[in-house]
Order: C-alpha cells, then structure tokens, then sequence
C-alpha cells in the first residue's frame, strides 16, 4: 500500500480553475477595490456563477457536491493573489451558510441555502461582543421568548463580523442567553436575524488596517423580534454549535493563511529575478535566496498541516488538535512570511500597488480572528491532557 500525497484529478482540476480566476479576474482589480475600502460585489458575483460558495454543500441545496477539502483549496489560491476576497468566501460558506446546512431544519435550509450557494446572498455569523473577545460563553447579547407573540426579543451588540452589512447579506446567525442554569451559568442559543428585520441596525464599516476590500462591522439589536421558528439547532445547544463550527473554520483559515504565504513566495520570486542592484538581480544573493527558501519551506509545511486535518474531518475521525495545530502554524508564519517579503521588496514593498503591501496588511489578523493564537495553544495543551 502506497501514500500519495498529490491531488487526484477533480480536486487538482479545482485548484487549476480557481487559480487562474484569482489570477486572471481577481489580481488586476483587487487594488482598487482595497485602496478605496469597497467591496468587490462585481468579483463576488463572479465567484458564485463559478459555485464556489456552493462547494461543500449538497447539490439538492444548490450546492456543487463537494466537500470541506475543496473548499479548503478554492481559498489557498485565492488568498495567494488577495485575502479580502477570501475571507469573504470563508465566511460567507463557514459562518453564514455552514451552520444553517449543519443545524437548521428543512425548512431553514429550504428558504437559505440556495441563495447562499449560489452566491446571490452572504450570510454571516455573530459571535464576538465588544466586551467578550475570546470569552464567547460569556456572551451578554440576550434573547426572550415572547409567549403572546411566539417571537424571540433579542436586545445586545456584536462586533467585528464579516459580511453582515453588504447590499447582499440576507441574514446573520447569533448566539444569545435565552436562559440560565441552575447554577447561573448562561444558556446560549443560536437564532436566525434577516437582515432588515426592525430593532436590527448594522453600524457603518470599521476602518481597518487590513482585508480592507471586505466587509467588517459592528451589529446593535434592541428590541429586535423574529419568529420562534427562526432558532437554528436545539435550544441551549448554540454555544456547542459555535463551537463545531469554528474547529472546521480553523482548517479554511490555515488554508487562507497558507495561500497568503504562498503568495509571499511568489511575488518575492517574481521581484528577487526583476530587481537588480549592484550590477546583479538581487536574487543572486545569497542573503535573499535563503529568506524565500525559508518562506517555501514553511508555506509547505503549513499546506501539510492544513491537509491533515481537512483529511482527519472528512474521514469522521477526531480533528480539534490538528485544526488548532494548522491554524496556529499557519496564521504566525504567514505573518512571518509576510514581514519578510516586505523587506525583500525594499521600499516598494510599503506601496499599496506591490500586492506584498496588501499580504503585510491582512497577514496579523490571521492570528486573531476565529482564536486567537493564544487560544489556540490552549485547545492544543488540552487535547494533550494538560488542565489548569
């Protein structure tokens, strides 16, 4: 029996088609788009014809078929050319669509998912509050249910949450107490919000340093009532479901993390053969060889990383450590990778129009959003059995 670590053909083919796009539709755009902070509705468009935001889902949803391994490909070499447009995609499949595919009744699924699968809508998922961070049990938005009405009232704020406020988001998924356990702890469940449902404001777009052509902003709810059919899951299982979900986001985050450290090395590449100095292209210095030979090896290693554990989920076995493991890996060398680049391409590397600027830009949130670096060494000592 023989291991063979290559791409068979379909997922290969994939890989092929999405690089060409990011190349070919997604590169010579992308600047402008994150230079005047706008978001690419015209790209997003085209991504979803292509049914990338369908790929993981089953075609009798509207999806391609596919898998979360193919998704995990698609957003590796979109992230190579740009991250605000990956990101876009991972939350829009991860957060928005995956948990109503995961937990929602036939119903739910019936009225979100072909519209989330094709791309003519974003959902988005709203998780952290301003004054809970990477403390999501300790969430402080709340839900009530009305018995005259059958309506939940939900009242709280959450913040920094992708794709809530573009012409085309169609709903927000958010945890909320709706109850308290004998011993005051919160029950947090997860409940559906339409967009433009009353008493449900989006705040205008954050100015960021980073993924500057996405969209990121803060959500206030203050009286907002929707119908009780509107609960995603079982009742007091929504900080389970979150939890779920965010295990099999940190292997598409490793996949994006990957791909911008790939991107890394290939534009280090392109300008090390361009740039000459004194008398010679700069590659031919050794100083610079062995920063992007440094830059291929941990762009590989993390590929592996992310792999592994797509591999261990999609054959059903146990896959919490080897997410926190490539997400960990992948998130700080991409930051690495990134700094180094940058110093390759000199002062051009701290102009906009390099895309190294960008990749320098979007790399630091890599260790920050869906767990912190922080926390992702905690989930990995647990698994160890370490406790405290």
């Amino acid at each position: 029996m023989s291991i063979d670590h290559r791409l068979d053909g379909e997922y290969e083919e994939l890989r092929r088609t999405v690089e060409q796009f990011a190349h070919d539709v997604v590169a010579p755009k992308i600047g402008e788009f994150y230079e005047h902070d706008e978001f690419p509705y015209e790209i997003v468009r085209e991504m979803g014809r292509m049914g990338l935001f369908g790929l993981p889902f089953p075609e009798e949803c509207g999806g391609m078929g596919g898998d979360y391994f193919a998704l995990c490909l698609a957003l590796e070499e979109l992230a190579r050319v740009d991250s605000s447009v990956a990101i876009t995609l991972e939350a829009g499949v991860s957060l928005g669509a995956m948990p109503i595919h995961r937990f929602g009744t036939e119903e739910q699924k019936r009225t979100w998912l072909p519209k989330l699968c094709s791309g003519e809508m974003l959902g988005a998922f709203g998780l952290t509050e301003p004054e809970c961070g990477s403390d999501a049990g300790g969430t402080r938005t709340t839900a009530r249910l009305d018995p005259e009405t059958d309506e939940w009232v939900i009242n709280g704020t959450k913040c920094f949450i992708t794709n809530s406020g573009t012409d085309i988001t169609g709903l927000v998924t958010v945890t909320a107490v709706t109850d308290r356990a004998e011993d005051g702890r919160p029950v947090i469940s997860s409940i559906i919000v339409p967009s433009g449902t009353p008493g449900f404001t989006v705040s205008k777009k954050y100015s960021k340093v980073g993924w500057n052509a996405s969209d990121t902003r803060e959500l206030s709810f203050s009286d907002c009532r929707v119908p009780a059919a509107n609960l995603l899951g079982e009742l007091g299982r929504g900080y389970a479901q979150f939890l779920r979900i965010l295990d099999e986001g940190r292997i598409a985050i490793s996949a994006l993390s990957t791909g911008l450290a790939q991107g890394c090395v290939d534009e280090s590449l392109r300008y090390a053969k361009e740039r000459e100095a004194f008398g010679r292209p700069i590659g031919a210095n050794q100083a610079i060889q062995f920063k992007i030979a440094d830059m291929e090896m941990r762009a590989h290693t993390a590929r592996l990383a992310w792999r592994d554990a797509a591999s261990r989920m999609l054959h059903g076995e146990p896959f919490k450590k080897e997410a926190a493991l490539a997400k960990l890996y992948s998130s700080e060398i991409a930051v690495t990778s990134a700094r180094e680049a940058t110093q390759i391409h000199g002062g051009y590397g701290f102009m906009n129009e390099y895309p190294v600027a960008r990749m320098w830009r979007d790399s630091k949130i890599l260790e920050i959003g869906e767990g912190t670096s922080e926390v992702q060494r905690m989930l990995i000592a647990r698994e160890l059995g370490l406790t405290g």
